[in-house]
């Protein structure tokens, strides 16, 4: 017998402002994102709206000390922890367990670029690199862009400090991240968990790998099920956190509960012809899906596997609104599910759905599925 996983805090930050409102507001209206299309050209980014960083992580030190990507992870989760009425619960938050899916921290390609540009004119090319690595890429500078600073970060600045895990592995780590954490406080292992995760796109070093794996869409924004021209993602800076908590547990602190998280299916598959569909037909079982009222998709805009998605949704979810993420937020690889997730929640809440489909297919590899459903509370 498993427990009754809910959905009591959303923090959400991207292109589309922040707090549940705005991206609701967004969902709503289904124009064009905020866009830059100049600062990378030729590859436009979804850049976060403005933040006054000193409302979630007052400290100037601990600002400073984080690369932007973990600002805006310890930021959300500042806005969930207050959205679940949890921030200023010392001991409800000592035993709040967290789980981050993250990627591998930002380079200083500042630094990267003076090496090579040093390398192309040095005498002797071994020591001289050799020297470089050693005193300008320190074990200082290292350290503060592993990706498990992000839960190092939310615990010293929120003062979550139950145990914490970190995934990495792009949208499947998103994925993977709810899916343990639904799966555990439904087990009975765990009572209340912090959980998401967060992206900077404003980087030239990840355009340049996004790029070189042919990637990306350019030079402009279009839809994501509209880019048959030239196939691509578009990356958005963003984070989405959500507390999720057993339902009794959250009744007992007289919490509201916002959705039930019913279900986290994932799989990674060999990438064929009819391979996504199989999976997702799979996974759409598994999470007990039948004939939801809206369906968030993760879809990356790439060649192939966006339209093999897109098909599947069709016969999955006949009649159902399908609304891609990177039409909201852009594409936020590890925080892609969690911004679904989130958005389905407040749909559910908001009484505009009953059950909604989260879907999360990876640009290489790795799908999900997941349902959210209403648990019958009025605001």
């Amino acid at each position: 017998m498993t427990r009754p996983v809910v959905v009591t805090g959303l923090g959400l930050v991207s292109c589309a402002g922040e707090g549940v409102e705005a991206h609701l507001a967004a969902y709503r209206a289904g124009g064009a994102p905020r866009t830059d299309a100049e600062t990378f050209a030729p590859y436009p980014v979804h850049p976060v709206a403005p933040l006054t960083l000193d409302g979630q992580i007052p400290k100037k030190s601990d600002q400073r000390q984080m690369e932007p990507w973990q600002r805006l992870g310890v930021y959300a989760a500042g806005l969930a922890l207050d959205s679940a009425g949890a921030k200023a619960d010392a001991a409800l938050k000592s035993a709040m367990h967290l789980v981050v899916a993250a990627g591998g921290g930002e380079r200083d390609y500042a630094v990267d670029g003076q090496i090579l540009t040093g390398l192309r004119h040095a005498a002797d090319p071994g020591p001289y690199l050799n020297e470089r690595l050693q005193n300008d890429l320190r074990p200082t500078l290292f350290l503060a862009q592993l990706s498990n600073l992000l839960a190092g970060n939310i615990a010293i600045v929120h003062g979550v400090t139950g145990a914490s895990r970190t995934f990495m592995g792009e949208e499947s780590s998103g994925v993977d991240a709810l899916r343990i954490a639904q799966s555990r406080i439904a087990a009975g292992q765990l009572d209340i968990v912090l959980v998401g995760g967060s992206y900077n796109a404003e980087r030239a070093d990840v355009l340049l790998i996004h790029e070189m794996g042919g990637f990306l869409r350019k030079p402009d924004y279009r839809p994501v099920f509209a880019r048959s021209d030239a196939p691509g993602f578009i990356l958005g800076s963003g984070a989405a956190f959500l507390v999720l908590e057993a339902e009794e547990h959250a009744r007992s602190r007289g919490a509201r509960a916002l959705a039930r998280l019913d279900a986290v299916a994932s799989d990674r598959t060999k990438r064929r012809d009819g391979s996504i569909s199989e999976s997702l037909a799979g996974l759409w079982g598994q999470a007990g899906l039948s004939a939801p009222d809206a369906v968030i998709s993760a879809a990356t805009g790439c060649a192939g596997i966006t339209e093999e998605e897109q098909a599947a949704l069709k016969d999955l979810a006949p009649g159902a609104p399908v609304r891609a993420l990177g039409d909201l937020t852009g594409h936020t690889l590890e925080a892609a599910a969690p911004f679904g997730a989130a958005i389905a929640a407040a749909l559910v809440a908001g009484g505009e759905a009953r059950e909604v489909a989260v879907t999360a297919v990876g640009h290489r590899r790795g799908e999900g599925v997941l349902r959210l459903t209403s648990t019958g509370e009025t605001a």
